[in-house]
Order: structure tokens, then sequence, then C-alpha cells
């Protein structure tokens, strides 16, 4: 059975793509991408159907990880059935994502540093213009949520 991990941002385009594709990067490093279903979406309209933000994929161009042709798109609420994790990068994020699913009775919704030994929100940088400070975020929750997982025994870590 796979661990299906949604990470979800205002607009699609730059944090939650980020974290899919660091994620993406980090399952396959261990081995574990057949393990995995990972995606990202937006809890607004504003961006749907637009590419990764050039900034991100600038970003992941120089960490080596690969960046595929997501276009942004919008949550649903069927969605919380389909997902075993669904993170969002800020306060903003969670409660747009508490009005679309309407409540979180098996609480599988977080913030994505929440595994951190540091909860905060992520800035986004459409904002900031400061994607390396979201790229040392995203991958700090990345990895900590990888270990969470790993933790609980929900798959096997192979070498």
């Amino acid at each position: 059975m796979r661990i299906r991990v949604l990470f979800v941002c205002h607009g699609n385009i730059c944090r939650s793509t980020m974290a899919e594709y660091v994620m993406k990067d980090l399952v396959k490093k261990s081995n574990l991408t057949e393990e995995f279903y990972i995606d990202s979406a937006a809890t607004s309209r504003e961006e749907i159907g637009n590419p990764v933000h050039r900034g991100t994929r600038q970003k992941l161009k120089e960490k080596g990880i690969f960046c595929g042709d997501h276009r942004a798109r919008q949550v649903t609420k069927k969605e919380y059935a389909e997902y075993d994790y669904i993170l969002g990068m800020d306060t903003w994020n969670m409660k747009n994502m508490m009005r679309i699913f309407g409540s979180d009775p098996d609480e599988k919704i977080y913030k994505l540093l929440d595994f951190s030994s540091a909860p905060r929100d992520i800035a986004d940088p459409w904002y900031t213009g400061n994607f390396d400070a979201t790229y040392d975020d995203v991958s700090e929750g990345c990895h900590t949520l990888l270990n969470h997982i790993l933790e609980k025994g929900q798959v096997a870590q192979r070498q």
C-alpha cells in the first residue's frame, strides 16, 4: 500500500510544487519511489493551469532536483479521503484547507514543518522573493516528514 502525500499552498506554483519535487527526490534517493504517491495543489483558483514558478524551477535546478511539468490545480473536498498526509505551508493554507475539507476527523492535515524541531510557517516566495529560504524550509520539512513516516513503520526503509 502506497503512502499518499499531498502538499498544499495558496497558488500551487511555488511552495507546494517545490515540496512535491523535493519529496519525490528524497524518496527516489531512498529507493522508496514505489512506496509513495506525491502530488501538490492550491487552496485558491488564482493560478490554475499555470506552470511551476520560474523561481521554484530555478532553485530546484540549482539543487539538481528534477522539476516536471506540473500545472497548478485546486484541491477538492473528495481528496481528503484519498491522501494519508495533507500538508499546508502556512497558517492561512491550514484555514483554507479546513474550509475546503470541512474537518479533519482522521488527523491527516499538518503544516509541513510540524514534524521539525521548530514548527513554523514557510514564507511564500511569491511575496518575499527569497526562494533560498523557502527551499531550506521545504527541504527541512520534507526530510522530517519522511523520517516521521519511516519511524512510524509506514514503509520499510531500503538500502
